[in-house]
């Protein structure tokens, strides 16, 4: 029985260095949003048809792999939550998980604009995320997604039963990991290191 935790949020919120900390507090395993993007822009070229398809392919894939071998996932997302096919999706892989035995488990984080724009240009961003070099670029894309899109759910407004909100303008990672770990009472799997964060 594998479990899935989503880390959900806009762009620059936090969710990678979240996600690091809690796969080091649980033991779980992480697939960032960027390692689908990242690779599929290496083969397929950015935003080109074959590169949209394998992205998918590849996180459909990772998410049967999790569940076939009762690997417990954290996953990274960005979501828009205007769009009714986003709420299909996450639904989808709510009922993946829960109906093979595992649980679901949906954490919003949301930021100021202006902090935002400052961890967009962190070194650890730059360097795991080949895509946010171009900080000018990033920055654009940010602005423009923020005004698109409704990157955060609205007040009162719950997708899912395990769903928690946290605003980490002013919060470490760390400190968003462990009201992760108390919200849902998530107990550390007995793993070596090597298994669930070989070579990073």
């Amino acid at each position: 029985m594998a479990n899935l935790i989503i880390i959900c949020g806009p762009q620059a919120v936090g969710k990678m260095t979240v996600a690091e900390s809690l796969r080091d507090k649980i033991k779980y395993n992480l697939m960032m949003n960027h390692d689908s993007i990242e690779i599929s822009d290496k083969i397929f070229g950015f935003a080109t048809p074959a590169q949209r398809e394998f992205n998918a392919i590849f996180r459909e894939k990772a998410f049967e792999l999790a569940i076939k071998h009762n690997v417990d996932l954290l996953f990274t997302y960005v979501c828009a939550f205007e769009m009714p096919e986003e709420k299909e999706y996450l639904t989808g892989l709510a009922n993946l998980f829960q109906s093979n035995g595992g649980g679901f488990y949906f954490v919003e984080l949301s930021a100021d604009l202006e902090t935002r724009l400052e961890r967009n240009a962190t070194p650890h961003r730059m360097e795991m995320k080949a895509s946010k070099r171009d900080v000018e670029w990033s920055k654009s894309d940010l602005l423009h997604s923020t005004e698109k899109h409704r990157l955060n759910t609205n007040n009162n407004e719950i997708w899912f039963e395990n769903h928690i909100k946290i605003d980490n303008t002013t919060l470490t990672p760390n400190e968003v990991a462990d009201i992760i770990i108390e919200r849902f009472n998530l107990v550390a799997n007995d793993k070596e290191e090597k298994e669930y964060r070989f070579g990073v």
